[in-house]
Order: C-alpha cells, then sequence, then structure tokens
C-alpha cells in the first residue's frame, strides 16, 4: 500500500515535522490551484506548476516560493514513483541489462568517442546511463522518456542522498544519452528535486604544513606535488603535461584541454627549474628505450594522429611523468605508455598526509587551493588567481578569500583575555 505524502516526506525525505506541514500546505494550496486550471480546460502539469508558482511569487517572499517548489518537486516525485523499499538496489546495474539496453550502451561509446571526449568522461557516461538503465527496467519501464529521467534524478537526491555536483554529472551524462543516443528531447525538469548544494569552505594547508607533507614525499612524487602546489593544477592536468607544455625561457606551463577544455597558461616555480631540467633528461632515456623497441607512441588529442602520422613518437608530445610500465589502450587495444596513474599518486599523497601528522582532510587538490589562497595572502589580484587556476567565473575564485587570512576581521577573541 502506497504511503500517504505526508509519510513519504518523514520518512524517505526525511523531514523534520515543521517542514512536513509546511511542504503539506504548499500542496493543498497548489492541488485546489490545479483543480481550477484542468476544469477550464488547461490539462498541462508542467504550465500548471509554472502559474502556481508565479501566484505565489507576487505575494510571498522568496524563501517561500523556493520552500513551495520543492514542495512541489517532492510531491511530482511521490506521485511518480509509488511506494518502493527504501533501501532498494534499483541503480545497481549487475546482471540486470538486456541486450537492448547492451547496445545503447555500445551506441552511446561509440558517440563518446565520435566527439572525442575523454576516457574517464566516456566511464562515467557509461557508468551512469547502466545505473539509469537499471533503474528503468527495475519499474518495468518500457519508454525513455521525461518522466523517467526526472523520476532517476529525483530518486537520486531523495532516496541516495548525492551530493549536488554527483546529481549535476548524472544530468549530464543522461542529457547527452538521450539527446545523442535515443534523439529524444528534453524539457520541463522544473519539477526534478534537486540535491542540497551544501557550502563548503576549502581545505587549505599553511605555507609549513605544505612543506611538512612535500619533505614526506621523494622523487618523482615530490616533484610532481611541487609542480601542482606551485603552479595550481588539476590532478589530471599535471599527469597529462607534455614535454612541449613546458617553457623554461618564459617560466610558464601550458595547460592543454583543462576543465571545459580550455586552454591556460600558469607560472612554473623557478626553484623547480634546474630539478625538472634533471628530471627531463632521465625521461628521455625513458622515451629512447620505447623508440628502440618500436613502442607505439604516446596517445595525442582528436584525430591528430591520422593528420599528422607518427606524431605520438616525438619527443615534444611525450609525457613528462610517464608511468614505469606500459598498458593497454583502453580504445584502440594496443601497447602503449601512459602517464602516470591517478591512484598511485594520491595514495603516495595520502600516506604523505598521514606521516607528515596533518589532520585535515587533505587530497591532492587541496594543493591547488593552497596556491590560490597562499597568493591571495601576498596581495594578488583575484583576477590574475582566477586566470592562473583556470575559472571561468571570477566568484569561483572569490571563495578564496574566505580562507585567505589568519584573521580577517582583526577580531580579538574574549578567551585571550582570560
Amino acid at each position: 500500500m502506497q504511503p500517504s505524502f505526508v509519510e513519504f516526506l518523514k520518512i524517505r525525505a526525511r523531514m523534520p515535522q515543521s517542514l512536513v506541514l509546511q511542504y503539506e500546505k504548499w500542496v493543498r494550496m497548489y492541488s485546489y490551484h490545479r483543480s481550477k486550471a484542468f476544469a477550464s480546460g488547461r490539462k498541462d502539469e508542467s504550465a500548471c506548476i509554472h502559474s502556481f508558482l508565479s501566484e505565489v511569487q507576487t505575494s510571498s517572499e522568496e524563501w517561500q516560493v523556493n520552500q513551495a517548489r520543492r514542495a512541489l518537486q517532492l510531491y511530482m516525485y511521490y506521485k511518480g514513483i509509488g511506494a518502493r523499499p527504501a533501501n532498494s538496489n534499483a541503480d545497481k546495474p549487475q546482471n540486470v541489462l538486456d541486450d537492448s539496453h547492451e547496445s545503447f550502451l555500445d551506441q552511446l561509446v561509440k558517440v563518446i568517442r565520435l566527439k572525442h571526449l575523454s576516457v574517464r568522461t566516456e566511464k562515467a557516461y557509461c557508468g551512469w546511463t547502466e545505473r539509469f538503465l537499471a533503474f528503468v527496467k527495475y519499474h518495468k519501464g518500457q519508454t525513455f522518456g521525461e518522466l523517467e529521467l526526472k523520476n532517476y534524478l529525483s530518486f537520486l537526491a531523495v532516496d541516495r542522498r548525492v551530493a549536488t555536483a554527483t546529481q549535476k554529472q548524472a544530468f549530464n551524462a543522461l542529457l547527452f544519452f538521450y539527446r545523442h543516443v535515443l534523439g529524444v528531447p528534453v524539457n520541463g525538469l522544473e519539477t526534478v528535486v534537486h540535491a542540497k548544494a551544501a557550502k563548503r569552505l576549502p581545505v587549505v594547508l599553511s605555507v609549513n604544513e605544505v612543506r611538512r607533507v612535500l619533505s614526506c614525499l621523494m622523487g618523482t612524487e615530490r616533484l610532481m606535488a611541487t609542480i601542482i602546489y606551485g603552479a595550481g593544477l588539476r590532478l589530471e592536468e599535471c599527469l597529462s603535461l607534455r614535454v612541449k607544455d613546458i617553457d623554461f625561457e618564459r617560466g610558464c606551463l601550458t595547460i592543454r584541454s583543462g576543465k571545459g577544455n580550455k586552454d591556460r597558461e600558469t607560472v612554473l616555480p623557478e626553484k623547480l627549474i634546474a630539478e625538472l631540467r634533471q628530471h627531463l633528461v632521465r625521461i628521455k632515456r625513458i622515451y629512447e628505450r620505447d623508440r628502440a623497441q618500436s613502442i607505439r607512441g604516446v596517445a595525442v588529442p582528436d584525430a591528430l594522429d591520422l593528420k599528422m602520422p607518427g606524431i605520438g613518437t616525438a619527443w615534444g608530445w611525450f609525457w613528462v611523468f610517464p608511468a614505469e610500465g606500459l598498458s593497454i589502450d583502453p580504445r584502440s587495444g594496443q601497447v602503449a605508455r601512459f602517464h602516470v596513474y591517478h591512484g598511485t599518486f594520491q595514495r603516495a599523497f595520502h600516506k604523505a598526509v598521514e606521516k607528515a601528522e596533518i589532520v585535515k582532510q587533505a587530497t591532492v587538490h587541496t594543493l591547488r587551493h593552497s596556491f590560490a589562497t597562499h597568493l591571495i595572502e601576498k596581495g594578488y589580484d583575484i583576477r590574475t588567481i582566477q586566470e592562473l587556476l583556470g575559472h571561468s567565473d571570477v566568484s569561483t575564485t572569490m571563495i578564496y578569500t574566505h580562507v585567505a587570512t589568519k584573521n580577517k576581521l582583526g577580531v580579538t577573541s574574549p578567551a585571550d583575555s582570560l
């Protein structure tokens, strides 16, 4: 038996009693508005919701409009999915996809590769599509329309309680699937329950803490961590560096196809130049050994190897941080040399943080946060820092101003006078 909407809010959405009463009130008001609209012949649910929220906006404050909108999002989700076990495994794809679903995934992979998206994007998009197909099959769905997409995205927010970024990634993956594989237009997503965005400050290490972590790393791993901190790189940007991307004369690094597929330049720490030159001498020995053994060249972007055959064997395109061993290219199936694996460096960094006895939840990305924060503390212009980080919006960079100074208000704590 399907629970009531109030029970759904209490048990599934885990709403406090005060909010349950408010949400129920908004749904009652909407039901009255909807019955009048339907009686007059207007039977478009999305249009009805839009007109109701417009009415609320004329006589209510912004927070009340937002509360009404979320109440209706939850109500639409409640109506769409009905009752299901709270601990359902419906989004787990193991052994539940049929042949038609497998063909969908094959088509998805073809489109992704045709558009030259990265291997990591391919893995993420295929993963979300598998989970979505499993969700649809669990509900014995035979079609892929807006309702199925809305229900799944709302399911992630309500049942799985995923983070905002996770739900956004799922939406991007499924929107790509709908548009390029199914050929189904997606509109009217106003009723999707959105995961609540938590406002978090970035974890930042002090200069002394960065020094302690670096002292616990050795060799190439120390050099990688120093470059990430000294140039404000993302982990993927560091791993993807090519020899040609280093400009010793100008003292800069060129980041190719960074987040958002954008190129940018950032600073190359002067104190690393000599060490980096020595590192490249060692790396060139690996490069020359690969050439002597006729090992396939490194992967190059898009179809550049078709336009310029053999470009992947050029020294300039070789990885600055190549992996020690060879690996199989997941797309071509050929043996080649890839760059250092993400997990290898992440594990080494995590051990260094523990060894340095730092209790903060520091990750490799924390070095990038620390780069931006320390530049702000030194008085550098926020626009300059935005360009170095590669942020599209300066508001993203501005978050570092909240953690940049030790005591930005100049306030003396009353505890200091005890």
